[in-house]
């Protein structure tokens, strides 16, 4: 299909050019990817079918895609809504090699038509009941983070599992995300509750703390400021508008737990999610590792990326509490270890096979700001005598996710021209070698 024009194309051949290319986007869109990559990625794919110039609009419910032969014709329009978007990077990967395979002229459009309808109606190679233990696991490496002890992370762990499988009840028969979210929020008060009344030394604050991380993990803070950076803003505002809301979920269901335990007579006075504090680096390393690793098995990450990204959330926020340690600055401290997952994502997702946003979203989301807005939309919400301290609060959580997006995408920019410099220097450098990179060389020989 390389060099075909539209104008050759007839009209059946352009409705499924235009077809794949909204698909492709609608999974791609609805497993976090930024609304620039989408558009992007259907640029691409349609161009390289044959279709030029196309007119693509991504919101975040709904993708469109126009063409218009001649001036004189009336354009052929698509338009797909996008009814689902659960995280799911198994698909992720999968479609991005589809796409690769169509710009490689490995596969024509058929086939590609083809593979695609195989990918989003096929299952998992894996069961449910791992993903639920991730969720868990995930909250378990958090509170490692928070310096929790293990009867903590444990009790952690068993309230996310609660949690999901609550959650996934509550999905299976449609209901509205918020209330999951304030599902979500109601369970981990109501367990923390229920742990105060029988043990009342242990510090259910590191458990609810960890719950609300879970909880806010997988919405699409880095999605939203991504697009409000490439100038996709009112698919960033959906985002952001998304976001709050579920925040807003969580803060009246762990409020209307807490409200229970009074009126049952049970005393929490140490639950306040937010305060926490981090511990000695090893712990650090090690709760972000299993965090990230975790909350990549429960996106279906594949299983090749899981320890390289695991390695790569541990070094960052060490690089984040180095930073943040000798400047006192959380805003720098973010934008500088993510501009070091972004430098170095490109590499790893190269090497394992994968797109880079599986190895960037589960590496930053140990330092998400998601706490810090649940914070700031409770004090907004207690009221009192200012809204400063609240506003404060969205301010600062605003600010660390401009810099995590932002050092991100700042790293994708310097390492892709590096990678390039270093495949050309490799070719120079090609011939009889003791050590370096062969690998690429000899594929190119056979």
């Amino acid at each position: 299909m390389r060099g075909v024009a539209a104008e050759s194309l007839d009209a059946r051949t352009l409705n499924l050019t235009l077809d794949l290319s909204l698909r492709v986007g609608e999974v791609l869109l609805s497993s976090g990817a930024g609304a620039a990559d989408v558009t992007a990625t259907m640029q691409s794919l349609a161009r390289h079918l044959g279709v030029r110039h196309p007119e693509i609009d991504v919101t975040f419910t709904s993708l469109s895609m126009s063409h218009q032969a001649d001036p004189g014709e009336p354009p052929i329009v698509q338009i797909r809504q996008v009814k689902q978007r659960d995280i799911d990077y198994d698909d992720l990967t999968k479609v991005d090699r589809l796409v690769t395979a169509v710009l490689t002229d490995e596969i024509d459009l058929v086939e590609a038509r083809s593979r695609l309808a195989g990918i989003v109606s096929s299952g998992h190679g894996s069961p449910r009941w791992l993903v639920t233990g991730a969720w868990g696991f995930m909250c378990a490496g958090v509170t490692l983070q928070l310096g929790g002890s293990l009867l903590v992370v444990g009790l952690a762990l068993v309230a996310a599992v609660l949690i999901d499988r609550v959650q996934l009840a509550m999905a299976r028969r449609r209901l509205p995300t918020f209330y999951l979210q304030v599902a979500g929020g109601l369970v981990a008060a109501v367990l923390a509750t229920g742990i105060a009344a029988v043990v009342p030394d242990v510090d259910v604050s590191l458990m609810v703390t960890a719950n609300i991380i879970m909880l806010l993990a997988g919405i699409g803070f880095m999605g939203a400021i991504q697009d409000a950076l490439t100038g996709f803003y009112v698919t960033a505002s959906a985002r952001i508008l998304e976001a709050l809301l579920a925040t807003a979920g969580i803060i009246a269901g762990v409020s209307g737990g807490l409200t229970l335990a009074s009126v049952v007579g049970v005393e929490i006075t140490n639950v306040d999610p937010g305060r926490a504090g981090w511990v000695g680096v090893g712990m650090l390393a090690l709760g972000s590792a299993v965090c990230a690793a975790a909350f990549a098995g429960a996106t279906y990450a594949p299983r090749r990326s899981i320890l390289p990204l695991a390695v790569v959330a541990s070094l960052a926020i060490l690089l984040y509490s180095a930073v943040r340690e000798a400047s006192d600055s959380r805003v720098w401290a973010a934008g500088i270890a993510a501009f070091g997952i972004g430098l170095v994502a490109y590499g790893v997702a190269g090497r394992v096979r994968v797109p880079p946003l599986v190895i960037v979203v589960p590496a930053i989301v140990p330092m998400l700001p998601g706490l810090t807005i649940y914070r700031g939309l409770s004090l907004l919400a207690e009221g009192g005598g200012s809204t400063s301290p609240g506003l404060l609060a969205l301010v600062q959580a605003a600010s660390v996710a401009v810099a995590l997006a932002s050092g991100v995408i700042l790293g994708e920019y310097v390492a892709q021209p590096l990678k390039r410099e270093a495949a050309r220097l490799e070719n120079r450098l090609a011939g009889p070698r003791l050590v370096g990179p062969l690998r690429a060389r000899a594929a190119r020989r056979r």
